[in-house]
């Protein structure tokens, strides 16, 4: 893995990250904020980016490239839009992380640093900013949840039509 220092005062990104759907109606002062926590990881072809079961607190964004995540070894989903966010779930929980990501050829991603949530300097501010961000985790994982219940409903049905032609109804 390849990574950047922070990104405080790197505005550039600003731009590149309004255009994302789900921080599309983000102010910028919030964007910046999110900047200031936040790297550029690049990884290879194959890399581990979070591992099943580790702990840490980065949220990652997909800027280029594709991931494949996997449970229990068994590939589960890939994501391969720009915007494509993962890791939301272990920043909301602090519970250790329920699939692991490995990159599929070079991928890059900003890496969101979480930890900062649990600080208390500007309780208001703080509160403000962390609320902007459970926001997007939010919507973030209703599409998730909207995308896995539809799979389970085309293998329930898929597992159904099985039964009946092998006579187990």
């Amino acid at each position: 893995m390849q990574e950047s220092p922070y990104l405080e005062g790197n505005g550039f990104l600003v731009e590149k990250l309004q255009r994302l759907p789900f921080l599309g109606s983000v102010s910028e002062k919030y964007i910046h904020d999110i900047l200031r926590h936040s790297k550029i990881r690049k990884f290879d072809d194959g890399e581990t980016i979070t591992e099943e079961k580790s702990y840490d607190s980065w949220v990652y964004i997909l800027f280029s490239g594709a991931v494949k995540i996997k449970k229990h070894g068994n590939e589960i989903a890939r994501f391969d839009e720009v915007g494509n966010m993962f890791g939301e779930l272990s920043a909301i929980d602090g519970k250790a992380r329920s699939a692991s990501v490995e990159a599929t050829g070079p991928t890059v991603c900003l890496a969101i640093d979480t930890s900062f949530m649990n600080e208390t300097a500007e309780p208001l501010e703080q509160a403000l900013f962390v609320s902007v961000l459970y926001k997007l985790f939010a919507e973030v994982i209703a599409q998730h949840l909207r995308t896995t219940n539809e799979e389970l409903v085309r293998v329930r049905s898929e597992l159904e039509a099985l039964k009946r032609s092998k006579g187990f109804t």
